[in-house]
């Protein structure tokens, strides 16, 4: 099984890589979209900045190959918010993968959002073996609202998407590669998809 994680200069790819290898997986970084095209698995990391993150896709042409591929792909964090329609974060234009928009948290909570934090209403085979208000790591200012695509969500002011899926695209908010036996419980389970 070939597992590619997404190198566009954008990403937490050293610790996933190391999430992924503690499960007896060699992920492969790569920027090639034929490479990516041909993956089995492929992982779409991100941490930093939404607009600028989307013009690193757009000048490799990444922008236009995440979104037709056919096998299972998982955003990570900002990799998932990418995959929404529209990002109020650098007033970004998303992929269009999952149909909800990513908002900034208000001014009635500290933001970032950093540390841990439940997730319920889990609807997935992504969270098989996990339980409700299991603890996630998470990092973050934005946010997806809630959609008809959301499999899990947590609480931070509002209640809003920590996890989405459209066919074979799932996108988590949270780090799993940082989320102790619970997240590479999840990691496993995309692995197996």
């Amino acid at each position: 099984m070939k597992t590619i994680i997404i190198n566009y200069g954008a990403g937490n790819i050293q610790s996933i890589k190391f999430a992924l290898q503690r499960l007896g997986v060699e992920a492969v970084l790569s920027h090639d979209t034929d490479e990516i095209r041909n993956a089995d698995k492929v992982i779409f990391p991100g941490v930093g900045e939404a607009s600028s993150a989307m013009r690193k896709l757009q000048e490799t042409q990444l922008d236009k190959v995440i979104s037709t591929l056919s096998q299972p792909v998982l955003g990570i964090c900002l990799g998932m918010q990418l995959m929404c329609n529209s990002s109020e974060e650098g007033n970004t234009q998303g992929l269009g993968i999952f149909d909800t928009e990513v908002v900034r948290f208000s001014e009635n909570v500290k933001v970032p959002q950093i540390g841990w934090n439940t997730v319920q209403n889990l609807k997935s085979d992504l969270f098989n073996g996990i339980r409700e208000n299991e603890y996630m790591y998470l990092v973050h200012s934005y946010y997806a609202k809630k959609s008809s695509e959301m499999i899990a969500e947590s609480e931070y002011d509002i209640k809003y998407a920590s996890a989405l899926q459209k066919d074979n695209f799932y996108g988590v908010q949270f780090h799993p590669e940082k989320s102790s036996k619970a997240g590479s419980r999840i990691l496993e389970n995309f692995l197996k998809l």
